[in-house]
């Protein structure tokens, strides 16, 4: 009984997962009931019709960017090639760029990888945590050596560096602006763009950010202590990027760097 279930469960499996599509239906056939072969087809079609909707939440631009039919082959490729290991589907679809950037299908559109990394990260910034601003701590930036201070950034706060102007291909579908047209200019002159993303509140921002702002950015979400990331950008301002910052909640404070923080 137990070897009749697991081959019953090794089947479900594989019909959901195996890839290509032949080889799953030969899985779907070695099982010997016709109405099991049918219920397996249900799983899998099902199994597809989640993988689409999952994609279609997570990459909204990607997904008009490659139109419908796309979508639904790439949903149901990735689907195979890395199936969910956890409940929450909504988690799944982290290794999508990747997946995305060494298809030869979509090699004739080389941004697109990088597009799908800004919308992973802007996904996962709509569900990180809260964090209240806190006012009094930035007393510390005048009472203390920037050596032993860190900034702290919202949980969500993201940077994707990139040779294509990802952040103004995002905003122009989800927001309207910048032009399509001017969308299309920049990507024939080659313009790169760093993408900020993070969290204001129930609003997901996303911003082209310079190349120091984005260093500094960087530093500080690898736990730099403020001093360190400021020489990682010289060319920023941090007397007038600090106050934007904060209003914008992307600087929630400013903590005190422990010993062991600073070995």
């Amino acid at each position: 009984m137990k070897t009749a279930l697991a081959a019953q469960q090794q089947a479900l499996l594989s019909a959901l997962f195996a890839w290509p599509a032949d080889d799953a239906i030969k899985n779907i056939a070695a099982c010997a009931e016709s109405t099991c072969a049918r219920g397996l087809k249900a799983y899998q079609a099902n199994g597809h019709a989640v993988a689409e909707r999952a994609l279609l939440a997570a990459y909204p631009v990607l997904a008009q960017l490659v139109g419908p039919e796309s979508l639904s082959a790439l949903a149901r490729a990735f689907w195979h090639a890395q199936p969910p290991v956890r409940g929450d589907v909504a988690q799944w679809g982290a290794g999508l760029a990747d997946f995305v950037q060494a298809s030869e299908q979509l090699a004739d559109e080389p941004y697109l990888a990088d597009v799908t990394r800004v919308e992973w990260a802007l996904h996962q910034s709509a569900s990180a945590a809260d964090l209240a601003l806190d006012v009094a701590s930035f007393a510390l930036l005048t009472e203390q050596d920037a050596s032993r201070l860190q900034l702290r950034l919202v949980p969500g706060c993201a940077v994707v560096q990139s040779p294509w102007p990802v952040a103004s291909i995002i905003t122009a579908h989800l927001q309207g602006s910048p032009s399509f047209q001017e969308v299309g200019r920049r990507l024939r002159s080659g313009v790169g763009e760093c993408a900020m993303v993070w969290r204001q509140g129930l609003r997901l921002r996303i911003a082209a950010c310079s190349p120091s702002e984005a260093a500094f950015v960087q530093a500080v979400l690898a736990g730099a202590s403020l001093a360190a990331a400021l020489e990682r950008a010289p060319g920023l301002e941090f007397n007038l990027w600090l106050p934007a910052a904060v209003q914008s909640a992307l600087v929630a404070g400013v903590v005190p760097l422990t010993a062991s923080d600073m070995t």
